[in-house]
């Protein structure tokens, strides 16, 4: 979610050890059960069925929508399973991020959810502190803000929150930091049945050795990454996180690789299309074989970031060229 759009929405919205027996709690790959689907309903189940991974839906596909009032968060679930024929979502806490600790917000999206049989997976928590701060202090109280996230995540019967390693400071600094943050929420995220899930998001987390050093640091079974396939910008002109030119990029398709490893899910973004139907920024198929080769059979969330097309005719062609290429390695 890294465009200029997202740091427009984020100015105006309001900003131990574990036992092995956590590892199959944690174990996000798991087939989702699908349920019959009337007939000529737009989703076709044994469509999914041929592929290697699963679809999901990430909200911010739609932010655009949701931040111009056109949809409401309520409704998500329905557009997911209605508009797009897809039965698994992942939130983003800037569309409800007064409602943490509303229970009677919280049941009325689990109840849509499960009224339109759709899945719960992440809540994407934005805004809360950096993780990865030199300052204890502050870094602390980041840790002890995402609690509700893990309590709401917990509630709605999703799998993960996915979290950011952002810290300003020297590669070093940062990484220990991070180290600290990631390894004390993860612990916490452990009394919630809940994986901590990094995103590669700009900055340090952008650079795949940097990031996979900090999972093994920590080394936590439910601590774990988020792969995009297109943020990968480590440093940008001016110093800024989400404007300006990348000066400094890492090859997201290294990076990927090295990420899977750690994944508990995955994010296809998209921005352009050609006229065949391609990503114009991101090779699908190489980038989908790197992970089907990471031995990854999980939920692939389509993130469509792009401006040419609009959100719904964006989130389809990212849903139509994943199954493509997904088929082909299947």
């Amino acid at each position: 979610m890294s465009t200029q759009n997202r740091r427009k929405f984020l100015k105006h919205s309001s900003q131990a050890a574990l036992g092995l027996g956590l590892l199959g709690f944690y174990n996000c790959s798991s087939d989702h059960e699908k349920k019959e689907q009337k007939e000529g309903e737009q989703h076709d189940d044994n469509h999914n069925k041929e592929l290697f991974f699963k679809i999901s839906l990430a909200q911010w596909s739609l932010h655009r929508t949701f931040e111009n009032g056109e949809l409401d968060n309520l409704d998500f679930a329905a557009t997911a399973k209605n508009k797009f024929g897809i039965e698994a979502i992942e939130y983003v806490n800037q569309f409800f991020k007064d409602k943490a600790n509303d229970k009677a917000y919280l049941g009325e999206m689990k109840k849509r959810a499960a009224d339109n049989g759709v899945k719960s997976l992440i809540i994407m928590v934005d805004g809360e502190g950096d993780l990865g701060g030199l300052d204890d202090k502050k870094r602390a109280e980041a840790v002890a803000n995402h609690e509700k996230w893990l309590a709401a995540a917990q509630f709605l019967g999703c799998h993960s929150i996915r979290v950011n390693a952002f810290g300003i400071g020297s590669r070093e600094d940062v990484g220990q930091a991070a180290i600290d943050g990631l390894g004390k929420l993860a612990q916490m995220g452990a009394q919630y049945g809940q994986n901590v899930i990094v995103e590669n998001h700009g900055g340090w987390s952008s650079d795949g050795d940097w990031l996979t050093n900090v999972m093994a640091q920590i080394n936590l079974p439910n601590c774990g990454i988020l792969p995009d396939f297109g943020n990968f910008c480590i440093e940008r002109e001016g110093g800024k996180q989400w404007e300006g030119e990348c000066i400094n990029e890492y090859d997201r398709y290294k990076g990927v690789q090295q990420f899977m490893k750690y994944a508990k899910a995955v994010s296809a973004k998209s921005h352009d299309f050609n006229a065949t139907g391609e990503e114009t920024n991101t090779d699908f198929m190489k980038m989908m074989k790197i992970v089907k080769d990471g031995g990854y059979s999980g939920y692939v969330g389509v993130e469509y970031e792009g401006s040419e097309l609009s959100e719904v005719d964006g989130i389809l062609a990212t849903k139509k060229l994943l199954e493509t290429v997904g088929k082909k390695l299947s």
